[in-house]
């Protein structure tokens, strides 16, 4: 029987704050191979993502709130196993999308291990552990779901975009831990958010978006769909003005910078770029 503990602790409700960069690689993709689309959503979203997460807390042990859960439970073995049971799973099917996105698939896992485990814990070093996560978050799995969904399986995926979703992500992860610095500093980690600072996370992740705008940009500019680009931007309207409100309370008082506050900010920010890349999608094949 699955324990109570396992199941929350896969934090299955967090792959949708990465869901963006699947709707972002099929907004791009001009020939969708749907049955493939359909497993590569479902190996990611309902496996990879999960067993990563569940990987990652059966390590950490976190007593306070984690992303997206308030009040965690204490893993126990079973978590462990259960990872290694969603892990060989994922692999054996993403072999039915191909044998260069079964490669993506494991690199992911390795990654993700490497990230969390205690032997190493490449997550402790600030710069390493973040870059880690943008590229295998980001550009690893655009690259990935392009190449998967695509009914040719094409690798010739834009850099632009590949660099975009990197990030995006960038943009998006020390959000994320802003809120965590007490409880990272007592488990030995110095995260990319410890480092720049509560004030400074906002300022970076400010740049990072921007960045990765620009890169939206310049790739829409060339193939003459700009309307794309400002498409999305309709949707980051309400995303920038909580962000800047949000800012502005942290500045005048750190403390603002917790919990409740940082799971709106990600709440918004997931379901506004899910919805952007959607319209995309919808308007590219539908439309």
């Amino acid at each position: 029987m699955i324990q109570k503990s396992t199941i929350q602790l896969l934090r299955i409700p967090f792959s949708f704050f990465l869901m963006p960069v699947y709707w972002f690689a099929l907004s791009i993709t001009d020939q969708i191979n749907w049955q493939r689309a359909i497993l590569v959503f479902v190996l990611l979203h309902a496996v990879l993502y999960p067993s990563s997460n569940g990987y990652n807390s059966y390590n950490d042990r976190d007593t306070e709130s984690i992303g997206g859960i308030a009040n965690p439970m204490q893993p126990t073995i079973q978590l462990y196993y259960f990872t290694i049971i969603l892990d060989s799973i994922g692999f054996g099917f993403s072999f039915f999308i191909s044998p260069l996105f079964a490669g993506c698939f494991l690199f992911f896992i390795i990654c993700s291990r490497l990230y969390s485990w205690r032997g190493l814990r490449l997550k402790k070093y600030p710069i390493l552990g973040y870059l880690l996560v943008i590229i295998n978050q980001g550009s690893l799995v655009f690259f990935a779901i392009a190449h998967g969904v695509s009914s040719d399986l094409t690798i010739a995926i834009p850099s632009l975009l590949i660099v975009a979703a990197g990030l995006l992500i960038g943009g998006f992860y020390p959000i994320t831990q802003i809120y965590q610095h007490i409880q990272d500093r007592e488990d030995g980690v110095k995260t990319i958010s410890i480092l720049l600072g509560k004030r400074g996370t906002f300022i970076f992740c400010g740049i990072l978006y921007l960045l990765a705008f620009f890169c939206l940009f310049k790739h829409f500019q060339v193939h003459h769909e700009l309307h794309n680009f400002w498409i999305i931007q309709l949707f980051f309207i309400p995303v920038v003005l909580y962000f800047i409100r949000w800012f502005i309370e942290v500045w005048k008082d750190p403390e603002q910078a917790n919990f409740k506050k940082t799971m709106l900010m990600i709440w918004l920010a997931s379901t506004c770029t899910n919805l952007a890349f959607i319209t995309l999608l919808i308007l590219k094949h539908i439309g």
